[in-house]
C-alpha cells in the first residue's frame, strides 16, 4: 500500500536524502556516545566516593534514571505501540476490534514478573548450591585433620541447618524472591521496628561493622541483594534492547531532517539514563568484568546497530507496510510492559521501600524530585519525538 494513501505524505514532502544521511551519522555518534557514557558511569564510577553505588548522589540519579525508564514505557513506546496498531494501513480485522497494544504490553509485565521470579529462583538455589558445597568442603577437611578420618562425612543436622539458611530462612536473612510482601516480612522479623530500625540502621553505619546495612545501598539486600541485581539488569537489558532496535530502525529507514534532527537529542538523552539505569544495576548485581563489558557493549551498539540497518534497507522498507506496523507495534507494545515493570518494580518500589530511603528524610525528598524530573523531562520529549 503507497504512502500516500497511508499517511506517508508529510514525510514525503520533507524528502531529502543527502541531508538525511548526515544526520543520521550524527545520531549514530551521538547515541553511540551517549550510551557509553551513561552506563560506563555506575562501572567505572565505583572507584570513585562521589559516584560508588551506595552513595547518596548515585541514589537520586538513578531516581531520574527511573522516572526517564517509566515514562519511556508509558508515554513514548506505550504510544508508539497504539499508533501503530491503530493505523489506517491495517486491516480493520482485527486491527481495529481490540485493544492490542494494552493487551500486549499487560502480557508483557506478567510474562517479566513470571520471569524475575523464576530467575530470582534459578540463581538463589545455584548460589545456594555453591556455598553448601564450598562449607561441605571445608568442613569435610577440618573433620578429616582433626579426627584423622579416612572419610569425612557432614551430619545431616549440619546440612540441613546450612540448607535450611541458604533457601530463605528468616533467621539468617531471608533471601528476596520477587514481591514487596516477602521483602517487608523479612525485615518485620529481621529487624526493629519504627524509630529503633532508623536509630540502629544510622548505628550500624557510624560503627562501620557487624551488619549487613555498613554496604549503604545496599541496606535491604544484604550478599542475597546480588541475585536480585543480576535478574534485573538482565531483565532490563532485554527491555531496552528490544525497543532500541525498533527506535534506530525507525530513525534510520526515516528521509526527512526534520524528523530526525529532534530525535538525535531525544534519542542520545534517552540513551544516556537508559544506560545509567541499567549500568547502576549491572554494577550492582557484581558481574565479572568481561561480563559486564560485554552486557555494556550490547546495550551501546544496539540503537546505533538499528540505525545503520534501516540505512541499509531504506530503499525497499515500506513503514506503512503491514508487517512492518503490525512487528512495531508489537515490539513497542512489549517493552513499554516490560520497562514499565521494571521501572515500577525494580527500580523505584525497591529503592524508594528500602530502609536507607525510610530513615533519611532528606534523601526521600532528593529522590521524590528527581524521580519526577525524569519522568516529567522524557515525557515533554514527545512534543518533539
Amino acid at each position: 500500500m503507497s504512502n500516500t494513501t497511508c499517511g506517508g505524505t508529510d514525510s514525503d514532502n520533507d524528502r531529502d536524502e543527502s541531508a538525511a544521511l548526515v544526520l543520521k551519522l550524527i545520531a549514530i555518534g551521538s547515541i553511540l556516545i551517549a550510551g557509553v557514557v551513561g552506563i560506563a558511569i555506575p562501572l567505572v564510577g565505583k572507584q570513585c566516593r562521589f559516584l560508588r553505588t551506595d552513595s547518596n548522589l548515585f541514589v537520586a540519579a538513578k531516581a531520574f534514571a527511573a522516572g526517564v525508564i517509566l515514562a519511556t514505557g508509558f508515554v513514548h513506546m506505550l504510544s508508539a505501540a497504539t499508533n501503530a496498531l491503530s493505523d489506517p494501513c491495517l486491516p480493520t480485522n482485527p486491527w481495529s476490534k481490540f485493544p492490542f497494544a494494552g493487551f500486549f504490553a499487560m502480557m508483557a509485565s506478567l510474562i517479566t514478573l513470571l520471569v524475575d521470579f523464576l530467575g530470582t529462583q534459578y540463581y538463589e538455589r545455584k548460589q545456594g548450591r555453591k556455598q553448601a558445597s564450598e562449607e561441605q568442603q571445608v568442613r569435610v577437611g577440618s573433620a578429616e585433620s582433626d579426627a584423622g578420618l579416612e572419610y569425612g562425612i557432614l551430619p545431616v543436622e549440619e546440612v540441613k541447618e546450612r540448607n535450611g539458611k541458604v533457601f530463605g530462612e528468616e533467621e539468617g536473612g531471608g533471601m528476596h524472591i520477587v514481591g514487596m510482601h516477602a521483602h517487608a516480612a523479612h525485615h518485620r522479623h529481621s529487624h526493629p521496628q519504627g524509630q529503633d530500625a532508623c536509630d540502629g540502621h544510622v548505628k550500624d553505619h557510624s560503627d562501620g561493622h557487624g551488619h549487613a546495612h555498613s554496604h549503604g545501598f545496599e541496606d535491604d539486600d544484604g550478599e542475597e541483594g546480588g541475585v536480585r541485581h543480576v535478574v534485573v539488569s538482565q531483565i532490563l537489558e532485554l527491555g531496552i534492547v528490544s525497543h532500541s532496535v525498533i527506535i534506530g530502525l525507525s530513525l534510520g529507514v526515516s528521509e526527512s531532517p526534520s524528523t530526525i534532527r529532534p530525535l538525535i537529542a531525544a534519542l542520545s538523552f534517552h540513551q544516556f539514563f537508559e544506560g545509567f539505569a541499567l549500568g547502576g544495576c549491572i554494577s550492582q548485581a557484581q558481574f565479572k568484568n568481561l561480563s559486564a563489558t560485554v552486557m555494556a557493549c550490547f546495550f551501546a551498539l544496539t540503537t546505533p546497530t538499528g540505525i545503520g540497518f534501516g540505512i541499509a534497507i531504506s530503499k525497499v522498507y515500506n513503514p506503512y507496510s503491514t508487517t512492518a506496523l503490525v512487528t512495531e507495534g508489537i515490539l513497542d507494545s512489549l517493552s513499554a510492559g516490560i520497562l514499565v515493570y521494571m521501572a515500577l518494580v525494580d527500580l523505584i518500589a525497591a529503592d524508594f521501600m528500602s530502609k536507607r530511603m525510610r530513615c533519611n528524610l532528606r534523601l526521600q525528598v532528593v529522590s521524590y524530585c528527581m524521580l519526577f524530573l525524569g519522568a516529567g523531562l522524557m515525557s515533554s520529549l514527545a512534543i518533539w519525538a
